[in-house]
């Protein structure tokens, strides 16, 4: 797929991604758009698997495709917080990613 065709798609799927991680958190960051390819470049998948990464006594929530690339994440929050928020996500019908999570570092 062309570029900027990928990129098109994906920022859509990502900002929708954004828009109801932001409707848990209160504020979500758009991430990935694009993954490269074989062929090029496509975009993000549909998928919106919840995922979350922790580190010391914080959290951070995200949103990704089923390859783990996280199209939205939140900010980093109080671990207790962050749980209490991805206990909710996942209440609500959002199915779990537990692989390695592709973020912007």
């Amino acid at each position: 797929m062309q570029y900027h065709k990928a990129a098109h798609l994906g920022k859509e799927r990502a900002q929708k991604a954004q828009m109801k991680l932001f409707d848990y958190t209160g504020f979500a960051m758009l991430t990935y758009t694009i993954k490269q390819s074989t062929g090029g470049f496509e975009p993000v998948g549909e998928e919106e698997l919840a995922a979350r990464m922790t580190r010391g006594d914080e959290a951070m929530l995200f949103i990704c495709d089923k390859d783990g690339y996280a199209k939205a994440q939140s900010k980093p929050m109080p671990l207790d917080k962050g749980e209490e928020i991805f206990k909710k996500m996942l209440a609500d019908g959002m199915q779990e990613y537990s692989g390695t999570i592709r973020t912007v570092s």
